[in-house]
């Protein structure tokens, strides 16, 4: 594994941080603020912990620090901006209620220049020059000049709601604290002196940080990786994002791009990001692994028009991915036969496909993808729901069809097929592992197992019935009675209820009625079922013979249904 080459690393404080004459900045195009009521909560019943504990301390996380090029004083912060806004917020708050004593006459002198020593610590250096204050911390484009005018300066917005969320939450953070201040501690508040001790002692020395100072984007990244396993809250897309803007030079192309990586995170969502761009870049490498994709657009993004190329080639990708994860999609409107499809890979948790897909769309024909996305289901469910092999295995082929489409060197789905043989099986392997299926009818499950038995009773039936219009009867019961125990053992009740043969379709209301009752009753009921699966349960008595057998011959009606068109 290569080096991370480390500045230093080791335990600090905020006084440490933040009372040392240096500069704090948050990249222009990072995420804005974002805490909310939850992490202020937690933040201040940590706090308060250690007011009631004076020999304590807390542990606050990691940040990490990127120094500047052109100023030892100046670093940016690649993760920590939540925390290190938060604390200046509530170090605002603490010296706001120093005014108040100042303005009702309490010891206005000393106050006034209490306040003046811990703004000049904790939020903005007093130039000598000027006698103008520099803020020790410079948020993102679009919160900065609320937090500098308005927080450092406490002057309250005018009009809180037409703010940007992330500013109203800036606002509603230092309203937050100014009420838990005096509601919990009003013993603090009575005294300019035991307010500054309360910051300087209690928040600004005993919450401690462990502070990695790193010398690149690369390296951030590198422990970003790390540290991301254990929680803490840097994103990677935040990471790729600033690199991108980096290589704009011109404020119109950059605001261009901004809209471009907007339109494309809207769509995407934020969270699903990195799964997005690991499949898109699977279009033309090898093995991408998650934490290697900031490396990866490095090396091969190093130009405002490749870094605009990239932004392109991932915002006409993206509404498909969204779509690929949503039957639903305004995007199958005008090839609705897609949609069945789409559902069957939503209900397989079907992703190592994507890139395949991604390739494909823009390939083939319509007509070629709807026949590839169909090749593809019924891969997907004979190899990873019926034989329940790995479906990790699939990821490396995919990877590599998806590179071959988009070279065209496969041009077909018959030619996917070829390739595919191996996971696609011989008939006589999945007759035989679906004659041993079994599925719990509970949870997330419960869907799989409808969708098989609709599938069955169309191919048997030759009509379409609609999925949502039966009820799963258990032919043995669930919750059997007594008098089952006449065929079958304690043991085989559990190891035979959620066997495919031992289910099957039924209207609900004659569910209802048959509900636990014996073999007998119910096998007279199931002849007044429309469903032709439960019209040929006809056995003399259930058994695990029984059960045995109808799911041979279930399984032999299965090879016809999950067969590819080109077997």
């Amino acid at each position: 594994m290569a080096r991370i080459n480390l500045l230093d690393t080791k335990t600090t404080n905020f006084r440490d941080l933040i009372g040392n004459g240096k500069i704090y900045r948050v990249p222009l195009f990072q995420r804005d603020y974002s805490w909310q009521v939850e992490n202020w909560e937690d933040l201040w019943q940590d706090i308060l912990m250690l007011h009631q504990d004076p020999e304590s301390s807390h542990y606050m996380g990691a940040i990490v620090l990127q120094n500047s090029a052109n100023s030892d004083k100046e670093w940016t912060i690649i993760d920590g901006q939540q925390r290190f806004a938060t604390l200046s917020i509530l170090a605002i708050a603490l010296i706001d209620k120093l005014t108040q004593l100042v303005d009702s006459r309490q010891e206005p002198e000393q106050n006034r220049e209490r306040q003046e020593l811990l703004k000049r610590t904790y939020l903005a250096d007093k130039d000598p020059r000027s006698l103008r204050y520099s803020s020790k911390l410079i948020l993102n484009e679009n919160n900065n000049d609320f937090y500098q005018s308005n927080l450092i300066n406490l002057r309250k917005p005018r009009h809180l709601r037409s703010l940007t969320h992330s500013n109203q939450l800036l606002w509603k953070a230092f309203d937050y604290f100014c009420e838990k201040i005096s509601e919990d501690i009003p013993e603090v508040v009575s005294s300019g002196e035991s307010l500054a001790t309360f910051l300087t002692d209690t928040v600004a020395q005993r919450l401690l940080f462990i502070q990695i100072n790193v010398e690149d984007e690369l390296n951030a990244y590198t422990v970003f990786e790390t540290l991301n396993a254990r929680g803490l809250e840097l994103s990677a897309t935040d990471l790729l994002k600033n690199y991108l803007f980096s290589l704009f030079q011109g404020p119109d192309d950059l605001r261009d791009a901004q809209r471009q990586w907007k339109r494309i995170i809207t769509t995407v969502q934020l969270e699903k990001f990195p799964e997005f761009l690991r499949y898109y870049l699977s279009l033309t490498y090898t093995r991408i692994r998650r934490e290697r994709l900031f490396k990866q657009v490095r090396n091969s993004v190093k130009t405002a028009q490749q870094a605009f190329d990239l932004l392109e080639e991932l915002e006409n990708y993206s509404s498909l991915f969204v779509a690929l994860g949503n039957a639903n999609d305004e995007f199958w409107r005008d090839i609705p036969q897609n949609q069945e499809y789409i559902r069957e890979l939503s209900l397989f948790r079907v992703k190592q496909v994507y890139p395949t897909l991604f390739a494909a769309y823009e390939k083939f024909s319509p007509d070629d993808f709807t026949r590839l996305l169909k090749l593809i289901a019924v891969v997907s469910f004979r190899y990873s729901i019926v034989s329940s092999l790995n479906p990790n295995d699939l990821e490396t082929i995919y990877n590599n069809l998806a590179i071959d489409i988009q070279k065209e060197t496969i041009k077909t789905p018959r030619q996917v097929f070829e390739r595919l043989s191996s996971f696609y099986g011989a008939d006589e392997k999945f007759r035989q592992d679906f004659s041993l299926l079994e599925i719990s009818t509970k949870g997330q499950k419960r869907k799989l197992v409808r969708y098989i038995l609709w599938k069955l009773e169309t191919q048997v039936s030759g009509v379409k019935i609609i999925k949502d219009s039966f009820s799963i009867e258990h032919i043995l019961p669930e919750n059997p009675a007594n008098s089952w125990q006449q065929n079958f053992t304690e043991k085989q009740q559990d190891e035979m209820v959620y066997r495919l043969g031992n289910m099957t379709l039924l209207e609900a209301a004659l569910n209802r009625e048959i509900g636990n009752q014996p073999y007998v009753k119910k096998v007279e009921k199931y002849q007044e079922s429309q469903y032709r699966l439960t019209q040929e349960v006809q056995a003399e008595e259930w058994t695990p013979d029984a059960i045995a057998n109808r799911q041979q011959s279930l399984a032999r009606l299965a090879v016809q249904v999950w067969r590819a068109d080109f077997a």
